[in-house]
């Protein structure tokens, strides 16, 4: 049968294609900007008809009505990889639960059996000349989880960018089992994000940590987008990437020519990443374009292949740091506010990496919700906080008050060097909670 023939025998309603889900089922929705409304508002229709649907998704940026018509989740259980501002606000409610990994593990945990799925709800794009639907701007484990699950639905929306690979970024017609025509709503874009001064100041020392010909990652958030803004008035060259997410400043950098990426030693000239989210800007730049390449997370975040590339600069947030050099950037406290994601890897990959540098970046300080202003850095983590990057792992960390290099170096100076960036009005407070803490000797200088 040719694979029009099969598209077409396939192509059902939502409603009629949501049918198979059965009780008990495991259900696994699509990544990022790669879920699909469409089938999720399907899926809730049925809560009444439904009881003990566990539903995993990673990162979805809407609340899924699964979730919120079932907020005593007697009919769905809804959990994510790595959280969105929408599972945040779910999870504070009790209505959505965090599933910790090492994101570059992911894929391997369904190649192992140990996640079982009845049914993948995704989204695609219409059917190539070929007969192949594109996965769209999330490869990080879909082709993966698709491989493992008894029965396939996908959303066809034809505003989803054809983002070329890589590897295992499509999927053939005979690989899907139901076909829904969605309604072409074009990917959730993200909003823009505010970039302060202090931002700029962090963003203006990184830049001088940057070489030309360096090869980048950047994470989520004002502060890589501030790294990047100033990237493309610089005048640094040749620089190359290979990333776990693709964000706008990146087309940024890359139209202002400083991305080429022919000094790379691995998949020299081309854009990798496993997933992108931004605006149109972003999703128009990735369409049909050889240029860049999306690959599975097993690839991208893989420490001993991020290790190949040399002068790998790696650039993250974080919620808080101890003196102790602990980055928590997933939890305040117990509150889950993100997810592990690709942190703990590129940190890893880029200390292995020729020249590499990996930097967790924060401003100093915070306001608090009684509007008192509080340290980022920590005698200790908050009670209940997660661990994202251990001491013994921790590399860089930025501030606007400076850098601090932690490799190598005893408790007492890895405090010393902290409280040197911290903010002033707090330096005084932490080095009595150093000297409690033991961490602290009669020679330590802050500047």
């Amino acid at each position: 049968m040719d694979y029009k023939s099969d598209y077409k025998r396939k192509s059902v309603s939502a409603d009629e294609a949501v049918k198979v889900v059965k009780c008990g089922d495991n259900v696994h929705y699509g990544e990022f900007m790669m879920n699909s409304h469409v089938l999720d508002a399907a899926l809730a229709k049925r809560k009444d008809e439904l009881t003990g649907v566990n539903i995993r998704s990673v990162c979805c940026p809407f609340p899924p009505q699964t979730a919120t018509s079932d907020p005593e989740r007697k009919h769905f259980i809804y959990n994510d990889w790595h959280f969105s501002g929408a599972s945040r606000k779910l999870h504070d409610k009790n209505m959505c639960n965090y599933i910790p990994l090492t994101y570059h593990e992911a894929p391997s945990f369904f190649d192992r059996g140990w996640i079982p799925i009845d049914v993948a709800l995704i989204k695609v794009t219409p059917p190539d000349q070929h007969g192949y639907v594109n996965l769209g701007t999330s490869n990080s484990c879909t082709h993966t989880f698709c491989d493992a699950a008894k029965i396939v639905i996908a959303e066809v929306n034809e505003s989803v960018p054809r983002c070329l690979g890589g590897s295992r970024e499509t999927l053939h017609v005979s690989e899907i089992d139901f076909f829904v025509q969605g309604d072409n709503r074009p990917l959730i874009q993200l909003p823009e994000i505010l970039i302060t001064d202090v931002d700029k100041r962090i963003a203006t020392t990184i830049l001088g940590q940057i070489e030309d010909g360096a090869c980048l990652q950047l994470g989520i958030g004002a502060m890589p987008n501030a790294v990047g803004a100033l990237i493309a008035q610089s005048d640094l060259k040749d620089l190359g990437v290979h990333t776990e997410m693709l964000v706008d400043s990146f087309v940024d950098m890359f139209e202002a020519g400083r991305i080429n990426g022919l000094r790379k030693q691995r998949d020299k000239g081309k854009i990798v990443y496993t997933f992108a989210m931004g605006t149109q800007k972003l999703y128009d730049f990735l369409d049909n374009n050889p240029n860049c390449a999306i690959y599975s997370v097993d690839y991208t975040n893989d420490p001993d292949i991020i290790c190949q590339n040399d002068n790998m600069i790696c650039i993250n947030n974080a919620i808080e740091v101890d003196l102790f050099g602990q980055v928590a950037s997933e939890s305040s406290g117990i509150r889950q506010i993100s997810g592990t994601g690709g942190q703990l890897d590129y940190i890893y990959g880029s200390y292995k990496s020729k020249g590499g540098k990996g930097l967790i970046c924060l401003t100093s300080t915070y306001v608090d919700q009684e509007g008192k202003k509080q340290s980022r850095i920590k005698p200790t983590l908050t009670p209940g906080a997660i661990v994202t990057v251990p001491r013994s792992i921790n590399y860089y960390v930025v501030t606007e008050y400076g850098i601090a290099m932690l490799k190598g170096k005893s408790t007492w100076q890895r405090a010393e060097a902290l409280i040197n960036i911290a903010h002033p009005d707090f330096r005084e407070e932490l080095i009595k909670e150093a000297e409690a803490n033991k961490i602290w000797v009669r020679s330590n200088k802050v500047s």
